[in-house]
């Protein structure tokens, strides 16, 4: 029988209450107010924890603290990208973020999944997560939100504010709640 973590891992549902789980979540956590604490000229520290914490993370990667996460090995983030403050990565689920990607603060991009129609499940805390995917050289203005499942394409511009709950694709410019494309780029 699978594990709640390889459910989670591959989008199956799962609880969140799992202990395993539950330690992986506190040992990110450990992680990160290390990171956020982290005093202002403390580059190389701050690289060495997010090259513990991430499952990837590219050269020239900045990431301004404070920053949130579940789990931290599921994010892969590419080459040369920026994270304003106050971003929140909810990664239940694999986390792909490109190169030279531009992300606003307090942006938020949640995996995780709670089921609906059966509320029962919602109750005992079961849920699910899907992946998102961002491509390179997007760039998502502050408050943005990127739902589960969603992959966004490269060179896409997301406007501030914007909910994204499906697929952007490459070369364009969409806002709104929910996000749709305003036009080419």
């Amino acid at each position: 029988m699978a594990t709640d973590k390889e459910r989670m891992l591959r989008g199956d549902l799962y609880r969140d209450n799992d202990p395993e789980l539950v330690a992986e979540r506190l040992a990110c956590r450990a992680l990160i107010a290390r990171y956020n604490d982290s005093p202002p000229e403390a580059d190389t520290e701050r690289q060495e924890i997010l090259d513990r914490l991430l499952g990837g993370c590219g050269t020239d990667t900045v990431i301004m603290p404070p920053f949130r996460c579940d789990y931290g090995y599921p994010t892969r983030i590419g080459s040369n990208t920026f994270l304003n403050y106050d971003a929140v990565i909810l990664d239940c689920a694999p986390v792909t973020i490109g190169n030279d990607v531009s992300i606003g603060p307090r942006a938020q991009i949640l995996t995780p999944l709670h089921p609906m129609d059966d509320h029962e499940l919602r109750r005992a805390r079961w849920e699910s997560a899907a992946p998102i995917t961002i491509g390179d050289n997007a760039w998502l203005g502050g408050g943005v939100i990127v739902c589960a499942g969603v992959t966004i394409g490269e060179n896409a511009v997301i406007g501030a504010g914007s909910v994204v709950t499906r697929d952007i694709p490459a070369r364009v410019f969409a806002a709104g709640n929910p996000c749709r494309v305003i036009r080419d780029l």
